[in-house]
């Protein structure tokens, strides 16, 4: 049994677990380069600082968003073509998704330079954290193109059916980024720049990692140069699936802009910091959910590429289940030991207060977050793009962004925090109508094709 075949034969359970926990771990090494970040620059160089690098991160999220437009896009492509048998067409897939991965890179790198300080006002940067938000970005903005190489060609890894090896990239660039990052603060005393250059440096080593699988013989699809030449026909189908989640990680840009305004606004510099940790903190939570989802992505494109719409449900069911697990699991961690969690980042006391009573009030509704994730995540992998992004935007659009406008002229920097789970518990209502739904139509195939 090949790579690929597995997906469809392989029991389900054992299958999902098979892919899943390279993933998570993958993913929650992956996560650490934002909170090391973080940790890092929160105790060596000050919460200013801290406040800078939050400032800043609507650019990384915009930079991972790109990633994941033609990453997820294509490897959900890939996925459904080798579960039609169509290895030579995922193969032209692989080569028109590394142009554009290295394009759309190069053009936000020169956007990022041209438009920096009046981005990062916008953003909401004061006069005292401007200079450390400049210095971060300044340098993060050189490994863009290698972030995207890497993050968005290690989707393909796993697609091809590959996860351990997709797992060995993410913990390559941590680690290394782990090491990285104290020497550069603490032994050159690189300041905010140190932090970021470390970053970059474990972005261009996984990105070679990456090509060099592709290239070499491990690869199932090899990446070649006959395939470097764009075809719409690839290109639109690459997009069409990855714009929710691309959009959904644009929003979410916009969101936290949003979110900086208002916590400026009825919280000073620090709570700006304390937002920044609330989502390093609740990133550390999600990756485990998003290790689930890129575990379960490819046994759900290949077997509703090959009709398989059992081990379809049995796989979203499962995933589902694991995920809210998770979830479950952090929620009670926030509750129970906010003040720790902040501490890990700052020794500043006001900053852990306010961040303290930020994270149990904003992550409140984690346990049904899972959920959602889950069911996005299905809709991406079975090729229903506009379902994926209506659901994907509900969260964070319709429900998030006027929850942030309204809230807070009621309850202040309480209301702030509070618009999060507002938006969460709205959001999954709307999810569980939308995928009863499409789960009835998936019965009504799945019997159509059984009598055929």
């Amino acid at each position: 049994m090949n790579r690929s075949q597995q997906l469809g034969e392989e029991k389900v359970g054992k299958l999902l677990l098979k892919f899943s926990i390279p993933a998570i771990i993958g993913m929650l090494v992956n996560g650490l380069y934002n909170i090391v970040d973080r940790i890092f620059v929160g105790q060596g160089v000050g919460a200013l600082a801290l406040s800078g690098t939050a400032i800043s991160f609507p650019f990384t999220l915009a930079i991972m968003a790109f990633g994941m437009l033609i990453g997820i896009g294509a490897t959900a492509v890939i996925s459904i073509r080798l579960g039609q048998q169509k290895k030579e067409e995922a193969e032209q897939i692989v080569g028109n998704a590394f142009v554009l991965l290295l394009a759309i890179s190069l053009i936000i790198t020169l956007l990022g330079f041209a438009f920096m300080d009046p981005l990062l006002l916008l953003f909401g940067a004061s006069s005292d954290v401007l200079p450390y938000a400049k210095e971060y970005l300044t340098v993060l903005l050189w490994g863009a193109v290698f972030q995207t190489i890497g993050f968005g060609m290690n989707n393909f890894i796993r697609a091809e059916g590959n996860p351990k090896v997709a797992m060995y990239t993410m913990i390559l660039g941590a680690v290394l980024n782990t090491i990285l990052n104290p020497i550069f603060i603490f032994v050159l005393h690189l300041g905010v720049a140190g932090s970021a250059l470390a970053t970059v440096i474990s972005q261009f080593i996984t990105a070679v990692w990456v090509l060099s699988y592709f290239l070499g013989k491990r690869a199932l699809l090899k990446l070649h140069v006959r395939n470097l030449k764009l075809k719409w026909a690839f290109v639109r189908d690459i997009l069409a699936i990855g714009v929710s989640p691309f959009s959904m990680q644009i929003v979410g840009s916009v969101v936290t802009v949003l979110l900086n305004k208002a916590l400026v606004n009825y919280g000073g510099d620090l709570s700006i910091a304390a937002m920044g940790v609330i989502n390093s903190i609740a990133m550390l939570i999600f990756m485990p959910v998003f290790g689930i989802g890129q575990g379960a992505q490819p046994i759900l494109g290949y077997n509703y590429g090959a009709r398989r719409y059992d081990r379809v449900k049995q796989t979203l069911r499962l995933s589902i289940m694991g995920a809210t697990g998770v979830m479950v699991f952090g929620f009670i961690l926030v509750e129970l030991f906010p003040v720790a969690l902040m501490a890990l980042f700052s020794k500043d006391t006001e900053l852990i207060r306010i961040g303290s009573n930020g994270l149990r009030i904003f992550l409140i509704m984690l346990p049904v977050i899972g959920f959602q994730v889950m069911a996005v995540n299905y809709f991406q992998a079975t090729g229903k793009p506009r379902k994926s992004l209506f659901l994907s935007l509900s969260r964070q659009l319709i429900f998030l962004v006027p929850m942030i406008l309204i809230l807070p002229k009621f309850w202040g920097l309480t209301g702030v925090w509070l618009a999060g789970p507002v938006a969460d518990l709205a959001s999954s209502g709307l999810t569980v109508l939308w995928l009863h739904k499409d789960l009835k139509q998936l019965d009504t195939a799945f019997i159509e094709h059984s009598i055929q």
